[in-house]
């Protein structure tokens, strides 16, 4: 029986070797250099980008639309005709002409006057550049949530498995103490069988938690985008660092957010198209100016011989429309509708904010002071597994008592760990509502 209960005790030994050397091969990482990295390379990041750079590009553009600066184009012609043309039925070669050349330069068209629509084309690529501005911080730190989640995930699996590897310790002193009563005849088989399933079940423990560490380094991977596995630094995870900040200045710092932001410029985008809308209705005034000359009768290609003929050309045309069908009150209604959607967001998502605010604000607190308790609850059961292991070698107590204990002792260390990770995840989400880091 000494040979069974031993082989149960020690039957998950090679599988912690091999979990543990896997978990060890990973790199550690800086959660700094794991956010930047993150937000150099995560897809949601870099297009948001690419969207700023492309909205530039559309303002620069409408930017100068909004001047009287017409296109600009030259050109060049060469051309010399030859062939047969038949006469009363006679084919007969046609004489060739001598070479003739033609230049232009070509001013184009501008708009004189649009009824605004330049204008406020203009102002609807500025509010567009401010939304997706604001769109890039909430990507930034939405970013920044994922790997800080992972992050912690990491840090929340090694203390589970620091947690783990104290009850193996503490289970293995209570098999070899039930094991020597067993032999001694003072203790029943029952109570060395129940001490190695709190060994195996200690060592499982401690499997799941290597389980939790290598996922959790998969994932900050993924975020980081680096080429090999990487994993948080080791260093002590047992401070939480308190908000500073008054819940009034977070309120205002939530209703400046990036969120609201971006809401906001979307609002000015609506109200700029229901503005353009109404150009429609007014009428529309270009002029376009051209100068352009030929070089004619040069009897062999060259590009400037023989008397030159030039041309310019100035028109002006207005345009009014007097009937589209009702299409302008089509997209004057739709405009009308797309801004009171704006609004309506805007007006939401200041509440969102708040409500989100409040709710994490609430767990933060809730989480402190749960890690108080918490470690009031981990000396008050320590010191009572102390006695109950006492009691239990003096014969006073069963191993039931001191198996009760020890689990009680379990149940506060887990806790703390939860609670730690919930503070830890609050703030990270606080930072991201108010769209900066919370030191």
């Amino acid at each position: 029986m000494r040979v069974r209960v031993g082989a149960a005790a020690i039957a998950l030994a090679p599988v912690l070797a091999i979990s543990a050397q896997g978990v060890s091969d990973a790199r550690p990482i800086g959660l700094d250099e794991a956010i930047r990295l993150a937000q150099l390379n995560q897809p949601a990041a870099v297009q948001a980008r690419n969207q700023i750079r492309q909205t530039e590009a559309q303002v620069r553009r409408n930017f100068y639309n909004l001047g009287f600066i017409p296109t600009l184009g030259i050109g060049s012609s060469w051309s010399q005709r030859g062939g047969d043309r038949y006469a009363e039925g006679v084919k007969l070669p046609t004489t060739a002409t001598p070479w003739s050349y033609g230049r232009s330069l070509n001013l184009g068209s501008f708009t004189l006057f649009d009824g605004g629509t330049r204008w406020n084309t203009w102002r609807q690529s500025q509010a567009n550049l401010n939304s997706n501005e604001a769109a890039l911080i909430t990507q930034r730190y939405t970013v920044a949530l994922n790997v800080k989640t992972s992050y912690y995930n990491v840090m929340t699996a090694r203390e589970q498995r620091a947690n783990a590897q104290r009850q193996l310790e503490q289970a293995q002193q209570q098999l070899a103490v039930a094991t020597a009563k067993m032999n001694a005849g003072s203790a029943t088989r029952t109570d060395s069988l129940s001490a190695a399933i709190a060994v195996g079940t200690a060592r499982q423990a401690i499997l799941t938690a290597d389980n939790a560490i290598a996922n959790a380094n998969a994932a900050l991977t993924r975020y980081a985008a680096t080429p090999f596995t990487v994993t948080a630094m080791s260093d002590d995870s047992s401070s939480i660092t308190p908000i500073d900040v008054s819940e009034a200045e977070l309120v205002q710092m939530a209703l400046t957010g990036p969120l609201v932001t971006q809401n906001t410029a979307q609002v000015r985008v609506a109200e700029a198209q229901r503005k353009s809308s109404r150009a429609s209705y007014m009428p529309t005034l270009t002029m376009g100016l051209s100068y352009g000359w030929t070089i004619e009768n040069s009897q062999k290609f060259q590009i400037a011989d023989g008397p030159n003929g030039n041309s310019t050309g100035l028109t002006f045309s207005f345009n009014y429309n007097l009937w589209d069908n009702f299409q302008r009150e089509q997209t004057g209604v739709q405009a009308r509708i797309a801004l009171e959607n704006a609004e309506a967001t805007l007006k939401d998502n200041k509440f969102v904010v708040q409500q989100n605010l409040t709710q994490q604000l609430n767990t933060f607190r809730t989480a402190l002071a749960s890690i108080e308790l918490n470690r009031l609850q981990i000396a008050s059961a320590e010191e009572n597994l102390r006695v109950v292991q006492q009691q239990y070698n003096l014969g006073t107590k069963q191993l039931l008592d001191l198996l009760t204990a020890q689990t009680s002792l379990d149940n506060a260390r887990s806790a703390l760990v939860s609670s730690r990770q919930n503070a830890r995840l609050a703030k990270a989400n606080i930072e991201q509502i108010i769209g900066r880091d919370l030191k």
